[in-house]
């Protein structure tokens, strides 16, 4: 081999080596939004995205298809842990093989091949001591190899349980807005049901506490990108239904409510259409305009005269819906334009009372005759 072509390799391996470090220093060591334009973590999932998806619209059913997603965020965490190690070891076996490090081993002839199973061996310290290097520059490499695999693989390992713990927080508050607001979650199903119940002073303690969720939200998908393929548990829940569902319920107290101390609608609304943004933002994701629309005139209609009987009183004023709309278009086009990519169903404005909640049904009802099944005016009762 030539000189010229040994010290590319030994640069090429350097540069490769020092790209996945700063890559896994910034996706896990580092809580804060990375701005600049290339990361390998960013291109990773962005590529490998496009073909998951791709294959996901192929599946005609929905309930399989969901299935087929769900695997993606986990799996795709696994696949580039893998890439970071598989570009780390090659790395250093191509610092090795350019700097021409002497080995003592079985094998008379030192190829390639050789170097790269040093490098393995090392990173993942399994000492079989077969192969073995004999200067002093190539112990070096091997030590600082050794320690940089055994720190990289503890990070890992630490890093997982942060990610599940922080999945497991978001999906607390969109589990608890299945009693509150239906399945799908709905705004219009939200305020019937609080209407309903004569319980309007409990509106500002849920919009405080999804408030805080939003915020949440947003600095965990910022700080782990990752979660936002992480999908519920629910097929008809996920983390944007519940954003969208509480840009829909401040928006309808903002602009239709009347009687109503606002403040806490405008202060969730605004961190929940800041988290709706800047999410579109960080997951490149531009905004689209819902064609054909997401709300129409009918069900405006309906919504206005179910949340009357209900008793909340809302304006009738001709200008409420022009109102709402300014409202809604200040967000709708970036949660429409984040289901379109995360391929999420946007929850409606308002839903039937006759649709069943996740917790009012059970696969369990249907198997085991033991088991009390809800009738229709059992489950219209317990609309809260």
């Amino acid at each position: 081999m030539g000189l010229g072509l040994r010290i590319t390799g030994a640069l090429v391996g350097f540069a490769l080596t020092v790209l996945i470090l700063v890559d896994c220093f910034e996706g896990i060591l580092q809580p804060r939004r990375i701005t600049h334009r290339f990361r390998y973590a960013r291109a990773f999932y962005r590529s490998t995205w496009i073909v998951w998806r791709a294959t996901a619209l192929r599946i005609r059913s929905g309930k399989w298809r969901e299935g087929f997603l769900s695997v993606f965020g986990p799996l795709s965490l696994i696949s580039l842990f893998v890439t970071w190690v598989g570009g780390l070891i090659l790395g250093f076996a191509l610092i090795q093989w350019g700097c021409r490090t002497a080995l003592h081993g079985p094998d008379e002839a030192t190829s390639f091949g050789t170097y790269l199973y040093l490098s393995g061996t090392t990173f993942f310290t399994l000492g079989y001591g077969d192969v073995t290097p004999a200067g002093a520059l190539g112990r070096t490499l091997a030590v600082m190899e050794s320690g940089l695999g055994f720190g990289f693989l503890a990070v890992i390992i630490t890093y997982l349980p942060v990610l599940s713990q922080a999945f497991s927080k978001r999906e607390t508050v969109i589990s608890v807005l299945d009693a509150r607001a239906g399945s799908p979650p709905s705004a219009g199903q939200f305020l019937l049901r609080i209407a309903r119940s004569g319980n309007l002073a409990m509106i500002d303690p849920a919009l405080a506490e999804w408030e805080r969720w939003a915020a949440e939200l947003l600095e965990s998908h910022l700080s782990y990108p990752a979660l936002s393929y992480y999908r519920s548990q629910h097929d008809n829940q996920s983390w944007l239904a519940t954003l969208t569902t509480t840009l829909d319920i401040c928006s309808i107290l903002l602009a239709a409510v009347k009687d109503f101390n606002k403040y806490q609608a405008q202060l969730t609304f605004a961190m929940a259409r800041h988290a709706a943004v800047d999410l579109a933002l960080i997951l490149r994701t531009p905004p689209l305009v819902c064609d054909p629309p997401r709300v129409s005139e009918a069900d405006l209609k309906r919504l206005w005269e179910a949340l009357a009987q209900a008793g909340l009183k809302v304006s009738s004023e001709a200008e409420t819906d022009v109102k709402l709309a300014e409202l809604r278009g200040m967000y709708e086009p970036f949660i429409n334009g984040l289901a379109r990519q995360f391929l999420f169903a946007l929850p409606p404005l308002i839903a039937e009372d006759s649709v069943a909640d996740n917790w009012q049904r059970s696969a369990w009802m249907a198997r085991l005759p033991g088991i009390v099944s809800l009738s229709q005016p059992d489950r219209d009762n317990l609309h809260f």
